[in-house]
């Protein structure tokens, strides 16, 4: 059976909500269905009873930081009523102090992010290459994951043209692994050395402190354009994924390469993948646009509705396998090369388990803001390699969290604690909540009874793996393959469909464009031409430039590889979100049915009406979701039309969403609404019907496909 009025996602409450100011006392109210707060454990990793919401508000009355009850919080403690406020207003004090000091250093980069509680479930396959406990077969470990952007501030919006972060904090019996990842597989540079330089041009210019949370100024495309290790992240930052549909239909990418030890001691290295169930998907550059205006949180939002929807995201994880060879290097490409990947027709990536996130957040700062994630934090059978970018990461990450968190015990906040015992003789400092009894926080002791004692490999001890040290001279230097810049960009950018590669040529034209220095737009013309002549051109006459030849040979025809490519497969279509347009003139039964067979296909419907409220029908009614004040067309995924309303906005709802090369479906009289923006019913992806199920089971064919590319390439 349809669900007559599914759920619309987004209730700030989660109860219905009075008119009138409540009045009589009452306890918090609890946390909503979609909220998680995290697993209670204490500082020092053993499992609490605590029931739900024992680390949140308690009582019916409002109190002070220690627990007294107060009779008023409106009026500061005065001397007479129109008299100066008393120093002695310990509540003022204590309230405008706290309040004063709420907020902690943003990240430095990754400070605007999202994030949301899950499971994941390991199939065994990796048994054969690692011991690590959490991806053996059968095992389920929580996890915590933390999409960002890297380049904006928390204030910025989360539709620009950046890289985005993936990072996952899997809380395993044997310790906390992180998985600290990107949504694009290579790097800007090959050594953090670098890393301060790469941050410091794509950040806002430091005079202005603009453009914010993008790269299209002078300082970014002034280093990328003389720093060519970068350009095969500049290119895939230019292409679709840079401006990603959903945190739900994004890549994650380990980037560097790990070391794996199994049980006998055998070593392979690998590379990650987060592979979304619901495939990869992108905005177009306009609706990035738009959503930055419309709606800033638009990625946020998603994630969070999309759960609270029970449209729970899920991604396999996946590993490319690779010999331990004294090389390290496969197939030509070197594996310590963060700017470079192997491709999947050379080394298939091999699923060995899922991720479903399935709860949000209790609370923003507590979690998403608070959680410190770090490359260092591994377990048994998970090392890491001698990739310079990784090496500088594992100081670079734990220094910031230091610095970020007030002290060397971040990883007591609630979001940060193992779920594996901790007994690390690590003592006081600032926040520090374990009560540690004993007189002996060294060791050898034998005033503690010897504890702690040191584990081996049969007490499933993390042991750094043995590897050879090639010899050499100390010296700052590099090896000869890391020389290349241009052959992993060259692989891209042949392997995207066409459609695909006229936006990396938009994207390409667009940024420049921004630049004011004409040196530095000639100069990232002859990277292009290093790339390839045909993209090169496009973009030097989107610029007014004459193109340049390359500077480096363009040995042999492009590999290719089908996995890079956004285009041409179908996907689950769980949580998109369909709006449905309809005014008092519509037929309310068959705008009901839409709404159930929406909801069946796993979607979400959205009514979009003229007024709030609801559409009356006399017997039938239907929950309004959206009115045309509030509705635009970049948060949906395809738009059905119930009836024609003669309004202007409705006109560029439709004309969005075609431009936008999304699915459109009508019956009825919404057929007319097509008329009324011009769009030919049997254009590619519009569907009419005299029935709406008839036209949500064609709409639902075509949201597999995300877009309707056929129509950008008419």
């Amino acid at each position: 059976m349809f669900e007559k009025n599914p759920p619309v996602p987004g209730s700030p409450a989660g109860f219905e909500v009075p008119v009138e100011e409540p009045t009589t006392p009452t306890d918090p109210p609890p946390a909503k269905p979609d909220q998680r707060e995290p697993i209670p454990v204490t500082a020092t990793g053993t499992p609490e009873d605590l029931p739900d919401g024992a680390r949140g508000p308690q009582g019916r009355y409002l109190t002070t930081a220690q627990g007294a009850r107060l009779t008023d919080t409106d009026h500061s403690l005065k001397a007479g009523r129109r008299g100066p406020t008393l120093l002695q207003d310990h509540h003022f004090r204590e309230k405008i102090t706290h309040f004063d000091h709420e907020r902690i250093p943003e990240r430095a980069v990754h400070a605007r992010g999202a994030a949301a509680h899950g499971v994941f479930r390991a199939n065994g396959a990796a048994s054969k290459i690692t011991r690590a406990g959490f991806l053996q077969k059968g095992a389920e470990t929580p996890v915590f994951v933390r999409f960002s952007t890297v380049l904006g501030s928390r204030g910025s919006a989360d539709t620009v043209r950046d890289t985005r972060g993936f990072a996952t904090k899997f809380y395993t019996e044997e310790g906390t692994f992180d998985l600290v990842g990107n949504n694009i597989p290579v790097f800007f540079i090959q050594d953090a050395i670098k890393f301060p330089d790469v941050v410091h041009a794509a950040k806002p210019h430091p005079d202005r402190e603009i453009p914010q949370a993008q790269s299209a100024h002078d300082t970014f495309w002034d280093f990328v354009s003389l720093h060519t290790e970068a350009t095969a992240h500049t290119l895939w930052n230019m292409s679709d994924r840079g401006i990603p549909r959903s945190y739900r239909m994004m890549e994650g990418f380990g980037v560097h390469t790990f070391r794996m030890v199994n049980a006998d001691g055998e070593t392979s290295l690998v590379k990650f993948h987060w592979k979304p169930r619901l495939g990869v998907h992108s905005l177009v550059w306009e609706e990035a646009q738009l959503l930055g205006g419309i709606d800033p949180d638009f990625h946020r939002r998603d994630l969070a509705d999309a759960i609270e929807a029970g449209a729970y995201p899920e991604w396999d994880l996946g590993v490319q396998v690779f010999p331990d060879t004294p090389e390290q290097t496969f197939e030509g490409i070197d594996l310590l090369d963060p700017t470079k990947i192997v491709p999947e027709e050379l080394a298939p990536v091999q699923l060995i388990g899922t991720m479903q996130l399935n709860a949000n957040p209790t609370n923003f700062f507590a979690e998403t803001e608070q959680v410190a994630f770090h490359p260092g934090h591994l377990v048994p059978g998970i090392d890491v390699t001698d990739d310079p970018l990784l090496q500088g990461r594992l100081f670079s990450y734990l220094d910031t969290q230091i610095s970020r968190l007030g002290g060397p015990n971040f990883g007591q906040l609630p979001i940060n604690r193992p779920h594996a015992p901790v007994n690390d003789m690590l003592r006081d400092g600032m926040h520090q909540t374990g009560i540690h009894p004993g007189a002996a926080p060294y060791r050898p002791n034998s005033l503690g009874a010897g504890c702690p004692f040191l584990a081996g490999a049969e007490e499933a001890a993390f042991i750094d793996v043995p590897a050879p040290v090639s010899a050499g001279v100390k010296e700052r230097a590099q090896p000869s393959s890391y020389d290349d810049h241009f052959s992993q960009a060259r692989l891209f950018y042949t392997s995207l469909s066409e459609v695909e590669k006229q936006h990396v040529a938009d994207a390409y034209s667009f940024e420049l464009g921004k630049c004011f220095e004409q040196a530095i737009k000639e100069r990232a013309l002859r990277v292009l031409a290093n790339i390839d002549a045909g993209l090169c051109a496009t973009v030097a006459a989107g610029l007014g430039l004459p193109a340049p030849e390359p500077t480096v040979a363009l040995a042999g025809e492009p590999l290719r590889s089908e996995a890079l490519s956004q285009v041409g497969a179908t996907w689950p279509i769980e949580g998109r979100m369909v709006g449905i347009v309809a005014d008092d003139s519509a037929d309310v039964a068959e705008v009901a049915k839409a709404v159930a067979a929406v909801a069946a296909a796993k979607a979400v419907p959205l009514v979009i009406g003229p007024h709030g409220g609801k559409l009356d029908g006399g017997r039938k009614e239907v929950p309004i979701s959206r009115t045309f004040a509030t509705a635009r067309s970049v948060e949906y995924d395809a738009l059905l039309l119930a009836s024609a309303p003669a309004d202007p906005r409705v006109r560029v709802l439709v004309d969005e969403t075609f431009r936008h090369c999304k699915a459109l479906g009508t019956w009825g009289a919404g057929t007319e609404a097509l008329e009324h923006a011009a769009v030919h019913p049997e254009a590619p992806g519009v569907v009419t019907a005299d029935d709406p199920e008839a036209v949500i089971t064609g709409i639902v064919d075509l949201l597999g496909a995300h877009r309707v590319w056929e129509r950008a390439q008419a």
